[in-house]
């Protein structure tokens, strides 16, 4: 049954897109197709998905399938986010008027599904590699959609440059499994000792070949270029679940070995750590909402890494309490993350069908014309910023439980719960930046006419967008509920005993469930005590609004409101040694001064600060080497024995 199950998770997405091409000429009915083999796909691998977290398993050698708790935590986002985001992209990016652009988003839209499905059902490394080069290629050409603009093409082949980077690193870390364990079968791989040098070189290759898919520091740079390029509901597919592809093979690879050392839980640690303070201080300074979006995911993968690591070091102390919280804070935020980073996408896609643009300080006032969507994005902001009663929130708890576990030890790791205090500040930190983004875009007064004109989105839209909103809130409502699933992936990745992990599942969810209850009631009073005064307020209507008091300005203006840089500013001076603010100002000069501007924008400190300088300066230099070899047969032999040099000293060292 589970079989039939996965096996259509893979095959309805991947002949979706099929269906748009066969049925091009009659725009409507192909993307109505499409859309329905896509949902079909996606409700099967849900179906899958929740039969393995109840205790089913999946075990199917002749076609090279497997699915474990572990996988189907992986397979449950990616139903859920590419089955809301078909249905988002129905009204978002129809067919009848974008042509042929749509019809390639479904045709690789399908493929990144089926390949995304195969990869965490796989359970032969040559498989797992095919459904990973068919999502990283059908990635490619999504981010490709808008192929006429230039920053589209560069976006698309520096993300093509950085997956294929990462490929090449994932084929030497199979070949390395392969030469220890004499097979490519992952069931024969379980169990290789981590102290051996393989284990070494397996860990920091996978750290650096998944690492980059999933975007962690300094390994993010080709991620918010190629967010903000792709269409709303492919960047929410991207985020929400193509880099947690990552996360699960660092997960899926790390979990083969037995007698893993502490520092491979404390590098990844110190990986989080980096990329979720730095991942959310870069996204306090941006004014693009898909770009800000995008860096919030480094920092969300980054506490993700921070769950991981937590489990890794609970591995090696022999702690299954600390492997509980910490693997089940890093499975359950994938979730949540795809969850509510999917629905902040959409709504970002929802603004900018109504008003044309994404920039922040052109919008404002939204709220008025797009009353829904401005609901659902401010429960989504709520979200991701960690508050109860949303999934955020229950993650997050498991991964705070897990810092707080490692005090008191004898080991020497009690200073790793700093990380309690430095995941609280991320928090904060992610809910001004959303405080800015709501306040600016959907409060105050429109800045733009496009913003004064703006438009509630379709039903179509609006409805994946509920969707995703009410996951969130029956995760943090309900967070018991996710608890025994998750102790079965710890158990299946870490090979314990389920009974060593029901103890701390219980205490688990009886904290989060507290905290959730508590939050909840005074949302219930917050709701109660707002209906009171609408009721007040319709017996005894108030005087008619006016204008806000601006300090006796006569003709206050959407020009003297809160801009996204003024509102951040203050913030991101306390980390200006990371993230560069760099200023284009045109002061007011002259006794009748002309027009003045004043506009910030951050470089990437690892994209625009590190590796295109350095490209640039490799081309200088083979420019010039370049010219020393015309016509100079010693220079030429020369550089190919050092070069055969290079490669033997490398072939020794490994």
């Amino acid at each position: 049954m589970i079989l039939a199950l996965v096996l259509g998770a893979i095959a309805l997405p991947a002949a979706s897109g099929l269906a748009a091409v066969a049925l091009a000429r009659r725009p409507a009915a192909a993307q109505g197709t499409s859309c329905a083999l896509l949902c079909a796909g996606a409700a099967l691998g849900v179906a899958a998905a929740a039969a393995v977290l109840a205790g089913g398993r999946l075990e199917a050698p002749g076609l090279a399938l497997r699915l474990d708790a572990l996988g189907a935590c992986f397979l449950l986002p990616i139903s859920l986010v590419s089955g809301a985001g078909a249905v988002f992209g129905l009204r978002y990016h129809p067919q009848a008027q974008a042509g042929a652009a749509a019809v390639r988003v479904q045709l690789f839209y399908g493929l990144a599904v089926a390949g995304m499905a195969l990869l965490v059902a796989a359970s032969h490394a040559v498989v797992f590699l095919v459904g990973w080069e068919v999502m990283a290629l059908s990635n490619f050409f999504l981010v490709l959609i808008e192929h006429d603009r230039r920053e589209v093409q560069r976006a698309a082949f520096l993300y093509l440059a950085a997956t294929h980077v990462g490929t090449l690193a994932l084929f030497a870390v199979f070949a390395l499994l392969r030469q220890a364990a004499g097979s490519y079968d992952l069931a024969a791989m379980a169990g290789l000792p981590a102290a051996a040098g393989v284990g070494t070189r397996v860990f920091l290759l996978a750290l650096l070949g998944f690492g980059l898919k999933a975007g962690l520091m300094p390994l993010h740079f080709w991620l918010p270029p190629a967010h903000a390029a792709a269409p709303s509901h492919v960047s929410a597919l991207m985020s929400g679940v193509v880099v947690k592809t990552g996360v699960y093979g660092l997960l899926r690879v790390t979990g083969l070995f037995d007698g893993i050392p502490a520092w491979w839980g404390l590098a990844l640690l110190a990986a989080g750590a980096v990329s979720a303070v730095l991942g959310v201080a870069l996204a306090l300074a941006q004014h693009d909402l898909k770009r800000l979006l995008a860096y919030h995911t480094v920092e969300n993968v980054g506490i993700i890494a921070l769950g991981a690591g937590l489990a890794l070091l609970g591995r090696a102390r022999g702690e299954p309490a600390l492997v509980l919280l910490g693997l089940g804070g890093a499975a359950l935020h994938v979730l949540n993350h795809a969850l509510f980073k999917s629905l902040l996408f959409l709504g970002v896609g929802a603004v900018q069908h109504a008003t044309g643009t994404r920039e922040l300080d052109r919008l404002g006032g939204l709220a008025r014309g797009m009353r829904t969507t401005a609901a659902l994005f401010t429960l989504g902001a709520a979200a991701i910023a960690g508050l109860p009663p949303l999934n955020g929130f229950v993650s997050e708890w498991l991964v705070y439980l897990g810092f707080l576990s490692t005090l008191g030890g004898r080991d020497g790791f009690s200073f790793t719960a700093a990380g309690a205090p430095l995941l609280a500040l991320v928090g904060g930190l992610a809910a001004a930046c959303f405080a800015k983004v709501v306040g600016v875009a959907f409060l105050g007064s429109p800045r733009s006419p496009e913003a004064a004109r703006a438009h509630e989105a379709p039903a179509a839209m609006l409805a994946p967008m509920a969707a995703l909103a009410a996951g969130c809130a029956a995760v943090g409502l309900l967070p018991a509920a996710v608890v025994q699933p998750l102790a079965r992936a710890a158990a299946a990745w870490s090979r314990l005993p389920a009974a060593a992990l029901a103890g701390p599942a219980e205490e688990a969810a009886a904290s989060a469930a507290r905290v959730s209850l508590v939050a909840a009631a005074l949302v219930a009073l917050v709701a109660v005590a707002w209906a009171v005064r609408r009721r007040r307020l319709a017996a005894h209507p108030a005087a008619a609004p006016v204008e806000t008091w601006s300090c006796g300005f006569a003709a206050p203006t959407a020009r003297i409101q809160y801009t996204g840089s003024s509102f951040a500013e203050l913030l991101l001076q306390r980390f200006s040694w990371a993230v560069p603010v760099r200023a284009d100002a045109a002061p007011p000069r002259g006794l009748f001064p002309g027009p003045a501007s004043h506009r910030t924008h951050v470089p990437d400190p690892v994209l625009d600060e590190v590796l295109v300088p350095a490209a640039r300066g490799y081309g200088w230099l083979s420019g010039r080497a370049r010219l020393l070899n015309v016509r100079r047969i010693q220079l030429q032999m020369l550089l190919v024995l050092a070069t055969l040099v290079a490669v033997l000293a490398w072939g020794f060292v490994w």
